[in-house]
């Protein structure tokens, strides 16, 4: 099954994830299909939290990718905060 999910990155006690398409069998940080963008929960000032490509995950929600529960509240957030 392919997912959307978070790959953790960043330094300790300083996260940083990409938005990844991989197999769900793989490892949580581990070889992927493609990157979507990124996540950054410590974004201060005028750094950005958060960045989708919305046309590419678009088209993987379309084929059948699964995101995860993280990715699917993130991406609910940031559609109404823009509208």
């Amino acid at each position: 099954m392919v997912v959307i999910r978070l790959a953790r990155g960043g330094s300790k006690k300083r996260p940083f994830y990409n938005i990844v398409v991989a197999d769900s069998r793989r490892a949580r940080d581990g070889r992927y299909i493609e990157r979507l963008g990124y996540f950054n929960p410590v974004a201060q000032g005028n750094a950005v939290k958060f960045e989708l490509n919305n046309e590419r995950y678009q088209y993987w929600v379309g084929v059948g990718a699964q995101p995860s529960e993280r990715i699917a509240s993130i991406v609910k957030q940031n559609a109404a905060a823009q509208a």
